[in-house]
């Protein structure tokens, strides 16, 4: 295996039944995460967008599935979910604020930016 190859620290996954995206996307995005030496308190902040994916995203697609593409390095992770109804990313974004705390993707996320039909969400692990 070429070192190029040995380095990506990937995955994309397509979930049909929405009860299964907060489960399986938290741990595809911890074991990604710890391969890319995530500090702990990020790993958490990671987490907590991948709660609010989960949550809000299936009701925001344009085909039933929801597919996120998952990259991490040692810089950061990023979140790419889509493809989404029209309108869907802000919706996205929109319906995930919580009473008396705000929205958690702009508290916790490092860039949020609606792109065509997708919502790309970045965490940078060191400020």
């Amino acid at each position: 295996m070429s070192p190029e190859l040995s380095t990506v620290n990937e995955a994309t996954l397509t979930v049909r039944r929405a009860e299964l995206l907060g489960p399986v996307l938290g741990r595809v995005v911890g074991m990604l995460a710890a391969r890319a030496q995530c500090p702990i308190d990020r790993l958490d902040d990671a987490l907590l967008l991948t709660d609010a994916v989960a949550a809000h995203a299936p009701s925001h697609t344009a085909n039933g599935r929801v597919t996120v593409h998952v990259h991490a390095e040692p810089a950061g992770l990023s979140l790419r979910v889509g493809p989404l109804a029209a309108g869907g990313a802000d919706a996205l974004v929109a319906a995930a604020s919580l009473p008396g705390i705000g929205n958690v993707f702009e508290h916790v996320a490092s860039g949020i930016s609606a792109e065509g039909s997708e919502l790309l969400l970045q965490l940078a692990f060191r400020d």
